[in-house]
Formats: structure tokens, sequence, C-alpha cells
């Protein structure tokens, strides 16, 4: 099955320009970089909002538990559904004020970006 011309069907040049562009440099593109920019700025309140919510729920869930199925421990139950709500309804005010002290911080790069894409 060897090619002895050195002549490759459409299909066969296809293959050998997908593998050439595994080993070539890849040059990131500006709206590429422009895209990961804005999704950075969200990433550290999401992942911190999502961190929150979930030990919030647990301490929520904890607390019901101990309600529901343990009459004496009724007080601690309240405490601890206590700090679960209050986890839960500080979470969006959180990722609001992290995504805004990120988006600050990105701001020149990103209008930096922006002017130089729409030129």
């Amino acid at each position: 099955m060897e090619n002895t011309n050195n002549t490759y069907s459409m299909k066969q040049q296809e293959e050998i320009t997908k593998i050439k562009k595994k080993y070539v440099p890849q040059q990131a593109d500006k709206m590429e970089i422009l895209r990961n920019l804005d999704k950075s700025a969200k990433q550290p309140g999401r992942t911190t909002a999502i961190t929150i919510g979930i030990i919030s729920s647990l301490f929520l869930g904890g607390g019901m538990a101990l309600i529901m199925e343990w009459q004496n421990f009724m007080a601690l139950g309240l405490i601890l559904g206590l700090i679960g709500l209050i986890g839960m309804l500080i979470t969006y005010p959180i990722y609001n004020s992290m995504t805004k002290e990120q988006r600050k911080k990105l701001a020149p790069q990103i209008i930096q970006l922006t002017n130089e894409l729409k030129k």
C-alpha cells in the first residue's frame, strides 16, 4: 500500500494536515484569548460560591436531621440550620463581589484586546 509517485488522495491530504496540526505550535488567536480572559473573570467567584453552597447545604441538612431525629439536639439543629441558611443567602453576593473584583483586575487587558480586534 505504499504510494510511490508521491500523490495522495484528498482524504490522505486531510489526514496529513490533521497530523501536522498536532505537532506545529499553536498561536493563540486574540479572540480566543479574549474569551478565556472573560471566563477567568467568573471562575474564582463561581468556585467559591459552589464551595460555600455545598458546605451550607450540608449544615442545613445536618440541622434538619438533628431536629427531626433527635429531639434532645433541637437547639443544636436550629443553630446548624440557621448557619446553613445564612451561608446559602450570602453565596450569590459573594459571587457577585468576587466577579466584579476580578473584572476590575482584568479590565485593562480586555479593553486593550477589544480595541485591537475592532481595528
